[in-house]
């Protein structure tokens, strides 16, 4: 019964065409198929570059079906985890929605305003604090991997002795201490020269009482690193999610002042995270970019990047294998 409702939401978005506007009930008109833009092309994922006054900001879009009509989703903005739509309203081939702010400094909604125009879309944000932002965006790719993952040979990214094959995005606060890669405070982040596509990535650190930090796969998605509660009800923003989009399991944090560990395995968008020799996430799908990342150019390779900006930190052994 689920599968064929969903077949007659699918056949209302092809034959109804597009949402009335925002000063009216959003639901659907009888507006054929042949009119500019129909709603059902707005469903899916697209990857959002932001123009902020002269600055490239990644963001992200997900458009989703609810019902038979209404249009609802979830959107990355330049800082925060993956916020939900309650509803995105189409008319014409035009859009918009607001969202609450979260780590905005400002108290309005934010509110996002677009146009489809083929395989793209463009349009502005305005902030919290009432500035107003360009951005355009295009259908994020799916990334799927049809091969046999043959792995090459494991790859040392830090060297124990200094920052080579790094570099920290703004005044460098890294240091190496006794063989570890240290931020003793909040600063930069640290990025790898090196960039990669498909790979298991090998990672030991440790936080200390109350800090907070991140490893972003490709330069895009992140694995949360933070003093999380073992008895805290596991959260896609704490210990091992990945951050706004993936819950583990359960909280396998051994606490700060502790040597911890992550293997993570990225394939495509598919990922698996062993946390401490837990596997927490098994095999998930990430949707799209998380907070933070450096773009939003997801078909591309990218860095393994450290977050420095969130309080102390320490790294030590840190092994990439990459797919051949």
């Amino acid at each position: 019964m689920y599968k064929k409702f969903l077949v007659l939401s699918l056949g209302g978005l092809l034959t109804l065409g597009s949402v009335n506007s925002l000063s009216a009930a959003a639901h659907f008109s009888s507006v054929p198929i042949k009119h500019n833009a129909a709603a059902k092309d707005l469903i899916g994922r697209w990857d959002i570059t932001m123009d902020e006054d002269g600055k490239s900001v990644p963001s992200w879009l997900e458009v989703k079906l609810s019902g038979y009509s209404t249009l609802t989703g979830y959107f990355v903005a330049g800082s925060g985890s993956a916020r939900p739509i309650a509803k995105v309203n189409f008319n014409d081939g035009k859009f918009n929605f607001t969202i609450p702010p979260q780590w905005e400094k400002g108290d309005q909604d934010l509110v996002i305003e677009g146009e489809l125009n083929g395989s793209e879309i463009h349009g502005t944000l305005t902030t919290s604090e009432g500035k107003k932002y360009n951005w355009k965006g295009v259908k994020a790719p799916y990334l799927k991997r049809t091969s046999a993952v043959v792995w090459a040979k494991p790859i040392e990214l830090f060297n124990g002795k200094d920052l080579t094959g790094w570099k920290a995005l703004g005044e460098n606060q890294w240091v190496v201490k006794n063989g570890v890669l240290t931020s003793p405070h909040s600063g930069a982040n640290l990025i790898s020269d090196q960039k990669f596509t498909d790979f298991k990535l090998h990672v030991e650190f440790k936080y200390q009482k109350g800090s907070n930090s991140g490893v972003y796969l490709r330069g895009r998605y992140e694995v949360q690193i933070e003093d999380s509660p073992k008895d805290t009800h596991p959260s896609s923003v704490l210990f091992s999610g990945i951050y706004g989009f993936l819950s583990p399991n359960e909280i396998a944090a051994l606490g700060p002042d502790k040597w911890q560990v992550f293997d993570i395995t990225l394939i495509g968008r598919m990922v698996t995270v062993v946390a401490n020799g837990k596997t927490v996430i098994s095999n998930q799908e990430i949707p799209g970019i998380t907070g933070g990342a450096l773009n939003s150019n997801e078909g591309e390779p990218g860095p393994v990047y450290f977050q420095g900006d969130h309080g102390p930190i320490e790294f030590r052994k840190i092994i990439i294998t990459p797919v051949k």
